[in-house]
């Protein structure tokens, strides 16, 4: 699998005012040390990009900084691309849940999510499991044979979602698509995916292989990458993914400095994670590779090493 490209957000309406306010406004209280630095707003002051040209109405658009990364421009960004969802006042309250949450246009699609989602997904017993057999795959890109879909399941976008025959999903967990493209998040024949377990695609794509099983309160976040291989055991809690965030400048948090992924994350066939391990965006395990519970893996794991420990280390070869 290649390398992922960088982030980016095009979260434009809610920044574009919160720079065209700031700079409108140099008279006003500073709502935070990071807003302004000297008496300017942050969108005035040397370093930073400002192209006019373009933008609705001559707003400013996202200010660009550059960074010690390579050849990477990534944008400062006062909120999150979920966020900017959310707080686009541009959009009505039924626009935002469409979009964040069915992932299409159409009143149709609309409406069969909430009729089906609403009457059958916390329909306890034999006729809840029967009835969701029935209906749920309606709701997605592709299903196969035998899957159990179980209560209070949380779908985001899930007509870009692929699923295998003889999957599980058990009891509240949440399939979150939206980052990725139709087809783009897969989950492979028998896989299991235990109660409370988040598997998330937020850019890029999530593929799972056959046969995978998660444990309980797993949480799987592909912001590039995500590639899981046959016949995968997580115990529970263990943690895979995310993004890094730049940190180089000091008079504006993070949040703003952009994100980007160093790879992803790819699990070999045939790994055993054990509980609450972490498996940090960038980390490439070779299969059979075992790790053991607690574990924090910062860096890629040759095929059939045993490893533990914070930061994790080679124990031993199984072979």
């Amino acid at each position: 699998m290649g390398g992922c490209l960088p982030l980016f957000d095009n979260g434009l309406g809610f920044y574009e005012a919160k720079i065209s306010k700031i700079s409108r406004a140099e008279d006003a209280a500073a709502p935070s040390p990071y807003a302004r630095k000297n008496g300017k707003p942050y969108a005035q002051r040397p370093g930073l990009e400002k192209v006019v040209r373009g933008f609705p109405g001559g707003l400013l658009p996202p200010p660009t900084t550059k960074t010690d990364h390579g050849d990477r421009t990534v944008l400062n960004k006062a909120q999150t691309q979920f966020q900017s969802t959310l707080t686009d006042a541009r959009k009505s309250a039924l626009q935002k849940y469409r979009d964040t949450v069915v992932g299409r246009e159409d009143l149709l699609s609309l409406v069969r999510y909430e009729v089906i989602t609403s009457l059958l997904g916390d329909l306890p017993g034999a006729l809840g499991f029967f009835l969701r057999q029935i209906f749920y795959p309606f709701l997605f890109a592709e299903v196969g044979q035998g899957v159990v879909f179980g209560r209070h399941l949380t779908l985001r976008h899930p007509y870009k979602i692929k699923i295998g025959h003889r999957v599980v999903i058990d009891d509240y967990c949440l399939l979150d698509a939206k980052g990725c493209r139709e087809g783009d998040f897969t989950l492979g024949n028998n896989v299991l995916i235990s109660r409370n377990c988040i598997l998330s695609c937020k850019e890029g794509f999530l593929k799972v292989g056959d046969n995978t099983n998660f444990g309980a309160n797993c949480s799987v976040y592909s912001v590039g990458c995500m590639d899981i291989g046959a016949n995968v055991l997580f115990a529970a809690n263990c943690y895979l993914g995310g993004s890094m965030y730049h940190f180089d400048r000091t008079d504006i948090p993070p949040i703003q400095q952009g994100s980007y992924s160093k790879g992803g994350v790819t699990i070999g066939e045939g790994c055993w994670l054990g509980a609450d391990v972490k498996i940090l965006d960038g980390v490439r395990l070779g299969q059979g590779v075992i790790v053991g519970s607690g574990a924090v893996v910062l860096e890629d794991v040759e095929p059939f090493s045993i490893v533990a420990g914070v930061p994790a280390k080679l124990i031993r070869k199984r072979a």
